[in-house]
């Protein structure tokens, strides 16, 4: 089982409901109502919301979405 399963059995449905719409709205390319923001010296992104970090890549020239991880918000979230 990998972290991301991991957190989502440890979630709340609702929360978890909640990931999922924001995840579906990452991977449709609705990026307008999101709040996205590349990270320094990286290639990677975060998306936030709520207590939620996403972070992800963008694989190959067909601009594909990876999901590298999902974590609640603390002070390790970006290391």
């Amino acid at each position: 089982m990998d972290k991301i399963e991991k957190l989502l059995r440890k979630i709340s449905q609702k929360n978890r409901e909640q990931l999922l719409v924001i995840i579906s709205k990452l991977l449709a390319g609705q990026k307008n109502s999101l709040d996205i923001k590349k990270l320094q010296s990286t290639d990677f992104y975060r998306l936030r919301s709520r207590r939620f970090r996403i972070i992800f890549h963008y694989e190959g020239k067909s601009k594909g979405i990876i999901i590298d991880s999902i974590k609640l918000r603390d002070e390790n979230t970006y290391k």
